[in-house]
């Protein structure tokens, strides 16, 4: 997508991330411009795959379960192992703009991947720098991009799931509209 709003949402659980794409959906935000990215946690002794089958995609690993409703919900999805990171599930937009920043090679100032991907679509370095360490830290992030109006009425619907945090990045700028 062109546009360079967002609003993004750290939550502390899988269950709280996937409440808060469920009240997306029944507010009428348009499943094509959400994202969700979370690690593949607590892998060590479980076997862990991804595959996508057309329109069936099968995640196995610790949280496994869980991430299967996400699939069903959202457009597009991949497992990518990112150093400092290992292995990030992510689904929606969020799947081209990682690759893009891998094809483009847009490692830029020392961000990741992902980080490069995220500040392609206007999110201002330190806030992506605080995105990646939630990720980190076994938290999740929930995108909503799009026009302004998009985004806020997106936002609305956020803050009353009970993020950890939630931000708005519009237009480029600098800094984000925290609330």
């Amino acid at each position: 997508m062109s546009e360079k709003n967002a609003v993004v949402a750290v939550y502390a659980t899988h269950a709280e991330a996937e409440e808060a794409v469920k009240e997306l959906q029944r507010g009428g935000i348009d499943m094509a411009s959400l994202s969700i990215v979370g690690r593949g946690t607590h892998t060590d002794e479980q076997v862990v795959g991804y595959y996508n089958t057309g329109d069936r995609v099968k995640y196995w690993g610790g949280a496994g379960a869980a991430w299967g409703g996400f699939w069903g919900l959202l457009f597009g999805s991949a497992l990518f192992a990112i150093p400092g990171f290992g292995p990030l599930l992510l689904a929606g937009p969020i799947v081209a703009w990682v690759v893009g920043a891998l094809e483009r090679a847009a490692l830029l100032g020392g961000l990741s991947a992902l980080g490069a991907a995220l500040y392609s679509i206007g999110i201002p370095k330190n806030s992506v720098v605080e995105y990646e360490l939630a990720l980190k830290t076994d938290q999740y992030l929930l995108l909503v991009n799009g026009s302004e109006s998009q985004v806020e009425k997106a936002r609305d619907a956020i803050v009353n799931t009970g993020p950890v945090t939630v931000a708005v990045h519009l237009n480029e700028q600098a800094a984000a509209l925290a609330i």
